[in-house]
């Protein structure tokens, strides 16, 4: 059995309240009805299970291999910087993210620092990327080998600079002998470390390591959706007006990114709630088989997302991250359903609620 690893619920639906202006809504409705229409506003709270791991769980669950991740990071002898990764990224910004955790552990310029995945030639064995495992699995594994480098750094830099081991501290890409000047940059310790020709004992030439990451539980990123939309009865349109997301990640590496994530996943969401149907002839036929006929989401359907967060810290994930691919996407749906039966008195309507269905729905209601 899994617990849940943190979160404050109450926050962040509190948050997303006052973004969306929930306490305004209902002047907002007595003036749509004086022009026709009818507003309603919808209320999504979910927690989910991501970040997928950890090996001993899914055993339980009958998985058939372990989901660890693997990682090496890689020092050359003039200072740039390899991450290999058993992932693998299709859009999120892991060559950014990865390079921002190694940026920010090591000291290294950015720059420096190239991400390669997806190339079995060269990395290691890996699990790959779904359930928002990357950065919460992944990216710890990259963490941990970037802590292994500094360790083996601290032996080299003790040994030029005629320290104790005890005495070296790591900070901003330097080592320093503690209460001195004497210093080494952690470019000049993986010289160092190809060159040896003053080499600690028992200590082996290379400056790179490998590292894995099983963490002990799944990541449960939380949050609040709030939608709001103007119904036409008379044609069954639906106006998506304002759209509030709170969610809870943990610590985000890379607030642009993350947003970016949320964004496509309420555009996924809305396109489910909408828009979006496999539709079948009597004779089994997909007749929705091509763009031409699947009906996606596109930027007339959506408005600009009022995003925010109410981060807590998950006690198992050694970088305080969770998971965020999927929130959008598991928001969003309930959020526009409920937001439309709000708007026309309904207890239900199926998805996608198209023109008609929202319609023949206004038509029941105004009938009842």
């Amino acid at each position: 059995m899994q617990c849940y690893d943190s979160g404050d619920y109450n926050a962040a639906l509190d948050k997303a309240l006052d973004l969306a202006a929930y306490a305004d809504f209902a002047a907002r409705a007595e003036e749509a009805k004086a022009r026709g229409k009818r507003r309603g506003i919808g209320i999504s709270s979910y927690v989910e299970a991501c970040g997928i791991a950890p090996s001993a769980a899914v055993g339980q669950l009958g998985g058939g291999v372990g989901l660890w991740e693997s990682a090496q990071v890689r020092f050359n002898p003039t200072g740039n910087v390899q991450v290999f990764t058993g992932t693998h990224s299709h859009g999120q910004g892991h060559e950014t993210t990865f390079a921002q955790l190694v940026c920010d552990q090591l000291g290294v310029p950015i720059e420096n620092i190239e991400v390669i995945h997806g190339d079995t030639a060269k990395t290691q064995f890996g699990m790959g990327t779904y359930g928002s495992r990357s950065l919460a699995v992944g990216g710890v594994a990259i963490a941990k080998a970037c802590e292994k480098l500094i360790a083996k750094g601290k032996k080299i830099a003790a040994h030029a600079l005629e320290a104790a081991e005890g005495d070296i501290e790591f900070a901003d890409g330097s080592f320093a002998v503690a209460g001195t000047d004497k210093a080494m940059s952690i470019g000049e310790v993986a010289f160092n470390a190809y060159v040896p020709h003053s080499y600690p004992e028992g200590v082996e030439p290379g400056f790179d390591e490998n590292a894995f990451f099983d963490p002990t539980n799944f990541s449960f990123p939380a949050g609040t959706h709030i939608c709001e939309v103007e119904v036409d009865p008379d044609t069954g349109g639906v106006e998506i007006i304002k759209y509030s997301a709170v969610d809870d990640f943990g610590k985000l590496v890379n607030p642009m990114i993350v947003e970016g994530q949320v964004h496509g996943g309420i555009a996924h969401g809305v396109g489910q709630a909408l828009l979006e149907a496999c539709r079948y002839d009597s004779d089994g036929q997909l007749i929705t088989a091509s763009f031409m006929d699947y009906t996606m989401p596109r930027a007339d359907n959506l408005p600009s997302f009022d995003v925010d967060y109410a981060p807590t810290h998950p006690p198992d994930n050694p970088l305080g991250v969770k998971g965020c691919g999927e929130a959008g996407a598991i928001g969003a749906p309930p959020a526009v359903i409920n937001a439309i039966a709000n708007a026309l008195g309904v207890k239900h309507i199926d998805m996608p609620a198209t023109s008609e269905s929202v319609w023949r729905a206004a038509q029941s209601a105004a009938q009842a």
